[in-house]
């Protein structure tokens, strides 16, 4: 371990009070740094990128944002459509051989990425990942092809609170945190949002109205440095210009509640197309996959060789739509040209973001729906600028189960939080018709679904409740004398269903118990059954559980002897036994309760608590305990 490592372990480390929490807030300063420096690395690249290859071999020179700036001077390459058309396709070319020979993990969009190492993969993200992301993705955007800048960057935040994490050995808990974090910062810098870069790091992860506050603080930490440093650069303000709209008429709601359908139907045709685009790709064995980035890059090209503003970022469009100097035509084609070529460029696995083309496509789509109204009712709609910006946040909201974070991130990227009201009727119409698809396939339902949090499941539940509260599954069983000979035992034994046998004294207290597995060896042992009295056999080192229990607690004395059934005793005196409580009859009982609380947890995660399943098996012929007391 390296010097500087080796500190960052002891200050990690240290014990708990002021001293962790100045030391965790350095790590998520650090985080911070680390993903505003990739943010500011990735907008350079592609900023030459765009100006070497869009520019200075094809002539084309896409209008930018109002709080982008181009940081050379345009070139004097005349336009020229033929480069336009075949250049998407070599930048697939070269964009593909580096992800599949180094990076596979690093095709599509990388916030999916991010997703499912946060799930599935304890937070690891190989090192390598956010390099070839990043220069992928500069390849692919800047030849044209149809792509955001929030997934490079954000694996780039990503994989570096992972590696972090890792190198510092902590679990696997606080490297999913330090991955969040990462990703907040860099999509929160590299657009200018930082709050919601935070909240979009905590409500990605899930499809439904769900948070990973364990995320949010960090999150915030990171994405406020990565911020600052990013626009120390850059400068600082908006990324969007606009007017400062204002919402004063409650009638405007009804058109904006007819663009939340617009939007649905808009980011419903969008994920269809994406999915069978990319599954279309998979399916073609025969062509090797560092080409397929190619074929999807001329298809691009072709779209983009009659509509050129349907590639690279496209925030142009936002742009003029806001400031209302776009067409109603052109908002269309922009809206239907974009579907395609995102889904020929990263469908067929090349590398980029999908925020970035769902803003475009959504701005497009609202702007085109609020110059339609505008043409009906000049007096209700006087400016469509607003319906571009609240366009934007419902159909990224539609597509991604993101709606709180969206809101914010509009808001932030125009700097125009007058229309928060029609914002959120729209992003919430949006979240509530649009559950059935997303455009990222690796969120889970909510928290409780995630692998991240299963074992919280089992507790949360469990610890809810007590023995008492299962008093009818508690089954009394019949006691044998502690002075019993095997030999009579043995007769009792061919009479009765038990597996488990306490044992008392002439007091009737409780002084050992037994299982069959305890005697099986001296079953057929006739010469010696006489000699063996029951206290010899009995175990008198007694698990015992009391009324008052939580049941986490009983779960977890069942698996200490992986035993099966356990004495309950009275509360005040543990030698007076109440009857035996089976650990089946406990994850009955918990999966009663999931089903009543969270019936789609209970469906999708069938026998939550199998990792307590090792059932003693009696020999044949025998049963179950008695019936349960008081029956």
């Amino acid at each position: 371990m390296s010097q500087t490592s080796a500190t960052l372990h002891r200050a990690l480390h240290a014990p708990a009070g002021l001293k962790r929490t100045g030391k965790w807030l350095f790590l998520f300063i650090l985080i911070g740094v680390i993903a505003g420096g990739g943010s500011i690395l990735f907008h350079t690249l592609c900023d030459y990128g765009m100006r070497y290859f869009m520019d200075g071999m094809a002539g084309y020179r896409p209008v930018g944002p109002a709080g982008e700036h181009a940081l050379l001077a345009p070139s004097n390459t005349p336009f020229n459509r033929w480069v336009l058309l075949i250049l998407p396709a070599l930048g697939g070319i070269v964009s593909g051989w580096l992800v599949y020979t180094f990076a596979p993990e690093a095709e599509g969009h990388g916030t999916d990425g991010a997703i499912d190492a946060y799930h599935n993969k304890g937070g690891i993200i190989r090192g390598r990942v956010p390099f070839i992301k990043t220069i992928a993705s500069t390849i692919t955007l800047t030849t044209g092809g149809s792509g955001g800048r929030e997934g490079p960057i954000a694996q780039i935040g990503a994989g570096f609170g992972s590696f972090l994490a890792t190198r510092l050995k902590l679990s696997a808990h606080e490297r999913r945190i330090m991955l969040a974090a990462g990703v907040g910062a860099g999509v929160g810098s590299i657009f200018r949002a930082p709050l919601a870069g935070a909240l979009f790091a905590a409500e990605v992860l899930y499809s439904d109205a769900d948070f990973e506050s364990d995320v949010l603080i960090p999150a915030g930490i990171s994405s406020v440095v990565a911020y600052c440093l990013f626009c120390l650069v850059f400068g600082w303000g908006a990324l969007f210009k606009a007017p400062d709209f204002q919402f004063t008429n409650p009638l405007e709601l009804g058109p904006y509640a007819l663009l939340a359908l617009v939007l649905v139907a808009g980011g419903y045709v969008y994920t269809k197309v994406f999915y069978s685009v990319h599954g279309t790709f998979k399916k073609f064995k025969a062509v090797p996959n560092h080409i397929k980035p190619a074929i999807g890059g001329l298809l691009t090209g072709m779209i983009g060789f009659y509509l050129p503003e349907t590639l690279a970022f496209g925030y142009g469009i936002v742009q003029k739509g806001i400031l209302e100097q776009a067409p109603l035509t052109l908002l269309l084609g922009v809206a239907l040209g974009k579907i395609f070529t995102t889904a020929f460029t990263i469908g067929s696995g090349g590398s980029g973001g999908v925020f970035g083309p769902s803003i475009v496509i959504g701005g497009a789509l609202g702007g085109a729906v609020g110059k339609i109204f505008q043409m009906f009712a000049p007096d209700l709609i006087p400016h469509t600028g607003p319906f571009v910006i609240v366009g934007m946040a419902g159909f990224f909201t539609s597509v991604s189960s993101t709606p709180v974070s969206t809101i914010i991130f509009v808001s932030e990227m125009t700097n125009s939080y007058h229309l928060l009201l029609p914002s959120l009727l729209v992003c919430f119409l949006c979240h509530q018709l649009s559950t059935r698809f997303s455009i990222y396939s690796e969120q889970v339902p909510n928290k409780f679904a995630s692998p991240a949090h299963a074992g919280e499941v089992h507790v949360d539940i469990l610890q809810a409740y007590r023995v008492k509260d299962l008093d009818n599954r508690i089954r009394w069983v019949a006691t044998v004398p502690e002075d019993m000979d095997f030999g009579s035992f043995k007769e009792l034994y061919s009479k009765t269903n038990q597996h488990y046998f306490p044992v008392v004294n002439d007091e009737g207290k409780l002084t050992g118990i037994f299982s069959i597995n305890d005697f099986r060896s001296i079953l057929f042992e006739s010469a010696i059954v006489h000699l063996i009295l029951l206290k010899d056999i009995a175990m008198t080192d007694i698990i015992t559980v009391r009324p008052s229990e939580d049941l986490n607690s009983v779960m977890n004395k069942f698996t200490q002897r992986n035993i099966d059934s356990l004495p309950v005793v009275r509360e005040d005196d543990p030698s007076v036994l109440m009857g035996m409580l089976g650990r089946r009859e406990v994850i009955d009982f918990y999966n009663t309760r999931l089903k009543e609380v969270r019936p789609e947890l209970a469906r999708s995660l069938g026998t939550t608590t199998s990792q307590y399943v090792n059932p003693v098996k009696a020999p044949e012929g025998v049963k179950g305990d008695s019936e349960p007391l008081g029956e």
